[in-house]
């Protein structure tokens, strides 16, 4: 175990070691994000259990991490991100072998619950962590292998679980964590290096608040988008939206509260957030309309209409790195302002494609949209991290992920509500797209000019 101070970074061997545990983590950690969707009617036929209860499969996972990560980011600040990691990645690993040996969809979906705990401490600190492995002056380059690790997971996700189910059962897709997890584990004992802790406690309140809150808005949400007993999601939307109010007001009176509000009042922090806010709106209301007009509109297969989409995360994962880079050189504000000029470029030649449009003709729009997203998200994820104080790392890291999962959150309701309006058939589809895809657009401009209003603030912003 490694001793550090903030901002020293490790010496080059030891940053490749706990960069090699972090990496493993933090893509398995993504890839049981996406992977079980492929399995989900194999594991509905084999537990005889309908497609819609079949869903919290993917529910319980995304569910479980909403809630607990802003908890273990304030606790990665007080106990150590070390111990939060190790814990979390131990969690996460044995509650793999507990979903792959899972016998009915009530065990499977509670050890996907406790996987996605496991998952939320990996996932709360990690960034944390890369903050004290490299140096100030490398810290673009962390992120950028960070962001090639999470867009890799992602755009593989698919395929693997793909591959994995053409010659094994869908067990396996959890079992295979648990080699992977324990040399993760195996890694970080030794590379992942400690990190000192503040002095205050942990706010249980806060906690709970945030949990039932947050809980409340995601059950509420989710069934307002699946149509399915709006009484009652209405319900638990205003309950939560309620609960995290009151949850939001306990933080104003905190000196280091749970959601670093106090952070909010850097303009550099704010501005990053804001930014995120608006950008991941306009990534998942691209992801989200596309398939439906692809498929709907355009008369796609399932194959072409996933060939479609592929540009835009294989442009993220090439361009991640290298934006990784030239952020420890250029100023936030500059990459991020162009990234999201191209995004918002290629959300507009997008916006112009014909429905029945070919591969040839929708791979550049698409190619254009993911290089300005990568060229965008390396250098604001350094700005988050680089615009707090060392010792608030882990609420930064949180308040990080909490602004990538509202702009998720908000992109998937603008685009049910749209779809809703624009009634149903090619015509209804087409023209909602294109609706759709209009808003983001300005969500992308409103992201650029933020980013380039950071220009002048500071030397590194």
């Amino acid at each position: 175990m490694t001793d550090i101070r903030a901002d020293d970074g490790l010496p080059r061997a030891a940053r490749q070691r706990a960069m090699a545990t972090l990496s493993i983590a933090m893509f398995l950690a993504v890839l049981d994000a996406v992977i079980a969707n492929i399995a989900l009617p194999s594991i509905a036929s084999e537990l005889a259990v309908t497609p819609a209860q079949s869903v919290w499969v993917m529910n319980a996972y995304q569910l479980a991490m909403t809630v607990a990560l802003l908890p273990l980011s304030s606790l990665g600040d007080i106990r150590g991100y070390r111990r939060v990691y190790l814990i979390g990645l131990g969690v996460f690993t044995v509650a793999s072998l507990a979903c792959g040996l899972a016998g009915s969809l009530p065990m499977l979906v509670a050890a996907r619950a406790i996987q996605g705990l496991g998952a939320a401490g990996i996932t709360s600190v990690n960034m944390a962590l890369v903050r004290h492995i490299y140096p100030r002056a490398q810290l673009g380059r962390g992120m950028g292998i960070m962001g090639l690790v999470v867009a890799t997971a992602a755009v593989t996700g698919p395929s693997i679980a793909a591959a994995i189910l053409a010659v094994a059962p869908w067990q396996y897709l959890f079992l295979l964590n648990v080699p992977l997890g324990a040399l993760a584990f195996g890694l970080a004992v030794r590379a992942v290096p400690a990190t000192p802790g503040a002095g205050h406690r942990f706010d249980r309140a806060s906690a709970a608040l945030n949990a039932i809150g947050l809980g409340l808005m995601f059950v509420g949400t989710d069934g307002l988008v699946q149509s399915d007993g709006r009484f009652w999601s209405i319900a638990a939307l205003a309950g939560g939206i309620a609960v995290f109010t009151g949850f939001v007001r306990r933080q104003l009176a905190l000196e280091a509260p749970m959601l670093p509000l106090d952070l909010l009042r850097l303009p550099m922090f704010a501005m990053a957030v804001l930014t995120s806010v608006c950008a991941y709106i306009c990534q998942t209301m691209a992801f989200l309309a596309l398939p439906f007009y692809f498929q709907y509109a355009g008369g796609q297969s399932p194959i072409e209409t996933g060939l479609l989409m592929t540009p835009w995360p294989v442009a993220l994962m090439v361009v991640a790195p290298i934006s990784g880079r030239l952020a420890d050189r250029y100023p936030a504000g500059l990459l991020c302002g162009v990234g999201l000029a191209i995004l918002a470029g290629g959300m507009l030649l997008l916006n112009g494609l014909a429905a029945d449009a070919q591969l040839t003709t929708a791979i550049l729009p698409m190619l254009i949209c993911g290089i300005g997203f990568g060229l965008f998200q390396t250098p604001n994820n350094r700005a988050f991290m680089a615009s707090a104080p060392p010792a608030r790392s882990g609420a930064c890291a949180g308040m990080m992920t909490t602004s990538r999962l509202t702009g998720q959150t908000i992109g998937g309701l603008i685009v049910a509500m749209v779809f809703a309006l624009a009634g149903v058939g090619r015509n209804g589809t087409a023209h909602g797209t294109l609706i759709v895809l209009g808003i983001a657009v300005a969500f992308a401009a409103v992201a650029m000019a933020v980013s380039f209003g950071r220009l002048g603030r500071s030397a590194s912003g």
